[in-house]
């Protein structure tokens, strides 16, 4: 048997009765074909496919899309008009940015588009610039700082800040058009950058706060980093940059070989050739803005996009807890179970802070995410949800504490999981231990029901952590309820009791 079918066992069949909703982004580097399903402040994605059409190549030298990308974006649309036809997308939007937008026969793209059925908006500068930060704000709701959205042709800011867009700006700074401008030397691009942040008004804006990176150049930078630095999780999302590693991941790219660059996972070879003067960029627009660090998201436009169209309501919902409530209704048993469950424990965490309790939270969710797995292998079932899982609005210390949480609750024990121990300290690491203790103990004595959780209760006094159970249902209390109480009560440095009402 290989490893997948030892972890994940027998596929469970997905139903998912959300409408498909589908988006084509035309860009200035690549076209891509993106379908979503699922709730709305935070549909899965189904289906993402790119091309690497390079539009924005050559508009520098003649203003004009070349006509072998332009056969390709063709090629690209007409695959992604069909598959959207075959996978029954409700609603499909295609959108174009700053090539078609700058080039002189960008209409020609346009009328190859509308031929296939699909109807292009050509977004502004301004449009660019607010669907990056809404898609930074759908993914990281308490991000306070500056958006960078770097594309092929251009390069978007937008000051975001409580879950607002305050200012937003666009320059013709993209990927493609860095090379001849850098080609130049000695310190031409950052008088150019320079002056175009100053005439804009945002020279020192970001002082003190975040650049979120946005765009698949600096996403590629990232990973670049995380394979050099051996980081223990590669997840892009809210992957920090300080302005140490820019600078020496500025000195260090010349110097790798095209084989050292094939050899870093998930790093597309179209994106290779343009890390140079992603990161050189980077660098510069660090300093003119005064940003302390940077943030990676893996939201941007399209998200965007689709958060603009969200009532309020919906805006405010966390992205975590709806993605993890999702998560356990199609992989568990009991859809209300990962509730119940939380609502269960929470009287032991009353002291904990509110950022703790929402991936307590989202644990409960995903607490019988592993029932389908061999049994020897439900805790690092639980672990691999959690560590690479296509979570938002969760950074690596969350993604730890949630994976050790379900390794113990899935009967991994009280030892850190691999690697979460180099992610998470010692103290966060037993944290999310108790954690997972506390839900292995409600499972066990409700059986995955409803009843059983609604109709008892624990309670903590400091001396004793008491199980309250009412006289109907002393059965439940049975030897392996009584073991995994007497772990909790230990673990807390308590005595267990069972308490008769």
């Amino acid at each position: 048997m290989n490893v997948a079918a030892r972890l994940f066992g027998k596929p469970k069949v997905e139903t998912d009765d959300h409408p498909r909703t589908g988006i084509i982004d035309i860009g200035s580097n690549s076209i891509r074909l993106v379908v979503y399903q699922g709730p709305p402040r935070l549909p899965a994605i189904r289906f993402n496919e790119k091309v690497m059409a390079g539009l924005g190549r050559g508009l520098v030298a003649t203003g004009s899309i070349e006509k072998s990308a332009l056969k390709t974006a063709r090629v690209a649309l007409a695959r992604f008009a069909a598959v959207a036809r075959e996978m029954e997308v409700t609603s499909l939007r295609t959108v174009a940015t700053a090539a078609v937008r700058d080039a002189a026969n960008g209409q020609d793209l346009i009328d190859a588009a509308t031929a296939l059925g699909l109807t292009v908006e050509t977004l502004s500068g301004e449009q660019e610039a607010s669907a990056a930060g809404y898609g930074v704000l759908s993914a990281i709701p308490q991000a306070d700082g500056i958006v960078g959205d770097l594309g092929g042709g251009s390069l978007e800011l937008v000051r975001i800040r409580a879950g607002r867009i305050e200012d937003r700006v666009s320059f013709p700074l993209g990927v493609l058009r860095i090379g001849p401008i850098r080609a130049k030397r000695g310190k031409v691009l950052e008088r150019h950058v320079a002056k175009l942040i100053r005439e804009a008004g945002w020279a020192g804006k970001g002082q003190g706060l975040p650049l979120y990176l946005v765009g698949g150049s600096w996403r590629a930078l990232s990973r670049l980093d995380m394979h050099l630095s051996d980081y223990p999780l590669p997840i892009i999302h809210q992957y920090m940059l300080s302005p140490a590693k820019i600078v020496r991941l500025s000195r260090t790219i010349p110097q790798l070989s095209k084989q050292r660059m094939r050899g870093v996972p998930g790093l597309s070879s179209g994106r290779t050739g343009t890390l140079a003067d992603a990161a050189a960029l980077l660098g510069v627009l660090i300093r003119q803005l005064g940003s302390r660090t940077t943030i990676v998201s893996s939201y941007g436009l399209r998200e965007g996009l689709l958060y603009e169209e969200l009532d309020a309501p919906t805006r405010k919902l966390d992205p975590l807890i709806v993605a993890a409530r999702e998560e356990g209704r199609l992989l568990g048993r009991f859809p209300e179970h990962g509730d119940l469950l939380e609502g269960w424990i929470a009287p032991l965490f009353a002291g904990e802070s509110a950022a703790a309790g929402r991936i307590r939270h989202a644990a409960c969710l995903l607490a019988d995410v592993g029932w389908r797995a061999n049994p020897e292998f439900r805790a690092e079932r639980g672990v691999e949800i959690a560590l690479h899982g296509n979570w938002v609005a969760i950074d690596a210390t969350g993604r730890a504490l949630l994976a050790q949480a379900l390794y113990t609750s899935l009967g991994g024990g009280m030892a850190a999981a691999d690697p979460v121990g180099r992610l998470i300290g010692p103290a966060d690491v037993r944290q999310a231990t108790v954690w997972g203790l506390a839900m292995r103990l409600g499972q066990r004595m409700s059986g995955g029901l409803a009843g059983p959780l609604q109709r008892s209760r624990l309670a903590d006094d400091g001396v004793t952590l008491a199980m309250h159970l009412g006289r109907d249902d002393k059965g439940l209390y049975g030897e392996a309820v009584e073991r995994r109480h007497a772990a909790l009560a230990t673990a807390l440095g308590r005595k267990s009791a069972l308490v008769l009402t």
